[in-house]
């Protein structure tokens, strides 16, 4: 599977203050993730990530060239994303967008289907997988065997009702 070079990390809500910060929902892991990225684009546009304060599950970002509340203004609604490039992920994770798509087979290499999407619930993400039918697969390790994002297979352990 083809990696995109650019990952949605999150959507510009408002602004915050009037020295123009901005106040970005992170779709990442965590706001303290997104803090370590050098730049940013948003809306399609680098900008460099000057600061962010984590605030619950927010960014606070100052960035380079928005320097008024006018400026964060114009920035609302747009979503951020990130160069790949600008991290280093630890072996064995993976951005869930390289997972989308991939094939998931059973124990025995059967195929059970395409993964589709991945809900993000309180307790732990759900993976959709659709085949023959739809599949709900909380993606914890009793179920979840073996994930190779390179490969772009998911190998799964099902149960009845699954």
């Amino acid at each position: 599977m083809e990696k995109q070079q650019y990952i949605e990390a999150g959507r510009v809500t408002n602004t915050h203050g009037v020295a123009g910060e901005v106040k970005i929902e992170v779709w990442l892991d965590s706001p303290q993730f997104l803090r370590r990225f050098p730049r940013v684009f948003v809306g399609g546009t680098e900008k460099k990530l000057l600061s962010g304060k984590v605030q619950k599950s927010f960014l606070i970002a100052k960035l380079e060239g928005v320097d008024d509340v006018n400026a964060a203004m114009a920035l609302k609604g747009k979503t951020v994303t990130v160069d790949r490039n600008d991290v280093h992920l630890p072996k064995g994770t993976f951005f869930v967008q390289d997972i989308l798509g991939a094939s998931v087979v059973d124990e025995q290499g059967r195929e059970i289907g395409k993964l589709t999407d991945v809900l993000e619930r309180p307790a732990q993400n759900i993976y959709v997988v659709q085949g023959e039918t739809e599949h709900l697969i909380p993606a914890v390790p009793e179920f979840i065997l073996k994930t190779d994002a390179e490969a772009g297979v998911v190998t799964v352990h099902l149960i009845e009702g699954m």
